[in-house]
């Protein structure tokens, strides 16, 4: 641009550099392409589903819980596993009105301190899930290949030396998203994201997600199970079958719902910083992928008691047991529930497999 000034001509060159890191970040992932159909689609998807979700999630493991610790003098170390995994989804449950809100408003109000436990909870519950998936895993593989070599030393006190163990790693790997998710300044107003000192960080993020959340885990469960499945199908032992029958259900819902939300963040994570997406139409699907398949994984939360119901048999006659002494309407199912459990109660009271899934 030129300029006359006093008779002199002055010439000024004007350079303007983007950061285009910002439109790839976040729960808005603004764009210099035109996102309005996006985001308004992900406020109506994300609202109705994360409602349903709550409802149900809550109720479901709540009743979990209940029915783990109503007959706690028959927890197994399957029991304990279980019952830690309905509190890693309650852990992600409690988070997803201020994730709802967030959507709706379009502005976090809810403080920069809020700000990094919702970050953080929300990463310890993923990570949370996704160890005990293993631990189950391999406690399965000790029993199944094992047998009575591994009976003595899976104690309660076992159980409880291993929650220890589940919640502090998730905690220390989570630790990250404690401290890097902040409130920050959106176009909009406030916002609250993952915002890292350094490259580095967001590496680490990446990182941890796909290796110790999807590759390794994954890689645990198809070599223990591809010893697993040829030694069930030669004793038939049904009791054993039903517990890796829930186990392999829980482990592939979580998967399913999961793997997709890996990739898109993958993806996004390349192109702020690679730049491998350069028109409009790409950047716009990569970021509808995001969205949706962020939602759906967050539904992961109210599946496995929806799991339970249809697996475990035992689980539906102690919830109806467990109701019945809240609810007097329902009496007459408890007394159902009762004689049908009576006749069982001799074999109950001597198996070693999970109090949910007989």
């Amino acid at each position: 641009m030129s300029e006359t000034t006093a008779g002199y001509t002055v010439t000024v060159t004007m350079k303007t550099e983007y950061d285009y890191d910002e439109y790839f970040e976040g729960s808005d992932y603004y764009s210099l392409c035109d996102s309005r159909g996006t985001m308004d689609f992900s406020r109506m998807f994300i609202t109705v589903l994360y409602s349903l979700v709550f409802i149900l999630g809550l109720i479901g493991n709540v009743l979990v819980v209940c029915v783990l610790v109503k007959h706690r003098n028959q927890t197994t170390l399957t029991d304990i596993c279980l019952f830690n995994l309905a509190l890693s989804d309650l852990l992600f449950i409690i988070m997803l009105p201020l994730y709802t809100d967030y959507t709706v408003v379009k502005n976090w109000t809810h403080g920069d301190l809020l700000c990094h436990f919702a970050g953080g909870f929300q990463r310890t519950g993923f990570f949370c899930s996704i160890f005990i998936l293993v631990v189950m895993t391999l406690d399965r593989y000790m029993v199944i290949i094992h047998g009575t070599k591994v009976a003595k030393y899976r104690t309660m006190r076992t159980g409880v030396a291993l929650t220890v163990v589940v919640w502090s790693l998730s905690l220390c790997v989570s630790l990250p998203a404690f401290i890097f998710t902040k409130e920050t300044k959106e176009p909009n107003g406030p916002g609250c994201r993952y915002e890292p000192e350094n490259k580095a960080w967001k590496v680490y993020n990446i990182s941890a997600n796909n290796i110790l959340g999807l590759v390794l885990p994954l890689m645990v469960m198809i070599l223990c199970y591809s010893r697993i499945i040829p030694v069930l199908m030669r004793i038939r032992s049904s009791k054993k079958q039903r517990v890796v029958k829930l186990i392999v259900s829980i482990m592939v819902v979580f998967f399913l719902l999961w793997t997709p939300y890996n990739i898109s963040h993958f993806l996004i994570f390349l192109q702020s910083d690679y730049n491998l997406i350069d028109d409009c139409d790409s950047i716009h699907n990569v970021k509808l992928s995001l969205i949706v398949s962020e939602t759906l994984a967050f539904t992961h939360c109210c599946w496995n008691p929806i799991i339970y119901a249809f697996v475990g048999q035992k689980f539906i006659r102690r919830v109806y047991l467990l109701l019945s002494s809240w609810v007097p309407g329902i009496k007459r199912s408890r007394r159902d529930s009762s004689n049908s459990f009576s006749r069982r109660s001799s074999a109950a009271s001597r198996s070693s497999e999970s109090t949910l899934t007989m």
